[in-house]
C-alpha cells in the first residue's frame, strides 16, 4: 500500500487553516479527566492546538529516517505506531485515538525509528517544538500532567511485552481490546455500553503478532461468548465484562487519575 508522507498531504483533504478553539477539545478533556487544569492552561492548550490539518485513512504523519517534527495531538480519529520488518511485516507498536499526543521528546533525537500512520481519516493538531516549550515553561501543571502521560505510555508497553510474552491468543487480543475500551472512556461522549474499534482484523493482527487467519478464529470465539460484534472493517465490544474476565484485565497500569 501506498502511504503519503504528512509533509505532503493531499491539498484536496488538507484544512490549513486555523480551527476555532474547541477542535482543541478532546486533548483538553483528555488532560483533565487525570488531572483538573486550571482555565489558564486550559486556554494555553487550546492555543497550542489551533494549527489542525486533515488527514486521510493510512497516511503516514512522519517515518522512520525522518527528522523528527512536530509534536502531533489527535483531535479526531485514531492513528497508529508501527515498525516495518525486513520481510515486510508490519508490528503496530500503539495506537492513538482523540486527546493522545506524541513524540513530545523526540525531538532530541536526530531521526525518528518509527512510522505513525492514521488508521481513520482524521484531524490532527501539530505544535512546532519551540511552541511546546513555551507551553511546558509557562505551567508546572502541565509539565506534571505531560510526565504523566509519557509514563502511562510506558505503562502500556510493559502490558503489552506481558502479553507477547505471556498470554495466550484469546487473553492477548482481549486484554489489547480492554486497555483500548478503558481508554476510550476519557474521550466517549455517549456511555459505556459499547465501544466500537475503527479498524479491521489485519491491524488488530498486526498489533498482536499474529496472522490474520488466527485472530479470525479468536474474534469468533469472542462473538460466540457476547463479547463483541464484528463488522466488515470495525468490531463493536459490547460486554465489557466478559472480555475484561476472559483477559483477566486489571487496568490499574493505566493509571486513569493523576494523584495530586
Amino acid at each position: 500500500m501506498t502511504r503519503d508522507r504528512a509533509t505532503l498531504p493531499d491539498e484536496s483533504n488538507v484544512s490549513t487553516g486555523r480551527s476555532k478553539p474547541p477542535a482543541a477539545h478532546a486533548f483538553v478533556d483528555k488532560l483533565n479527566t487525570f488531572a483538573p487544569l486550571e482555565a489558564a492552561d486550559e486556554e494555553r492548550l487550546r492555543h497550542a492546538c489551533l494549527q489542525v490539518r486533515s488527514y486521510r485513512k493510512a497516511q503516514d504523519l512522519i517515518r522512520e529516517g525522518d527528522q523528527p517534527g512536530p509534536v502531533f495531538v489527535i483531535l479526531e480519529g485514531w492513528a497508529c505506531r508501527y515498525k516495518i520488518l525486513p520481510n515486510g511485516n508490519r508490528q503496530i507498536i500503539a495506537f492513538m485515538m482523540p486527546g493522545d499526543f506524541c513524540d513530545m521528546h523526540v525531538g532530541v533525537l536526530d531521526e525518528m525509528d518509527h512510522n505513525i500512520e492514521t488508521l481513520t481519516a482524521a484531524r490532527i493538531a501539530t505544535i512546532q517544538r519551540p511552541e511546546m516549550e513555551a507551553l511546558v515553561e509557562a505551567s508546572p501543571a502541565l509539565i506534571r500532567v505531560f510526565w504523566w502521560t509519557q509514563l502511562v505510555e510506558a505503562a502500556m508497553l510493559r502490558a503489552t511485552i506481558v502479553s507477547l510474552g505471556r498470554r495466550n491468543s484469546l487473553e492477548r487480543v482481549s486484554h489489547l481490546l480492554c486497555e483500548l475500551c478503558f481508554r476510550l472512556r476519557n474521550v466517549d461522549e455517549n456511555g459505556f455500553d459499547r465501544y466500537v474499534m475503527p479498524f479491521s482484523q489485519i491491524v488488530l493482527a498486526d498489533a498482536v503478532g499474529l496472522t490474520p487467519v488466527h485472530v479470525n478464529r479468536v474474534l469468533r470465539k469472542l462473538r460466540q461468548e457476547g463479547a463483541l460484534e464484528l463488522g466488515g472493517s470495525s468490531m463493536t465490544i459490547c460486554n465489557l465484562s466478559v472480555l475484561a474476565r476472559i483477559a483477566g484485565f486489571d487496568d490499574n497500569y493505566l493509571h486513569r487519575r493523576l494523584k495530586s
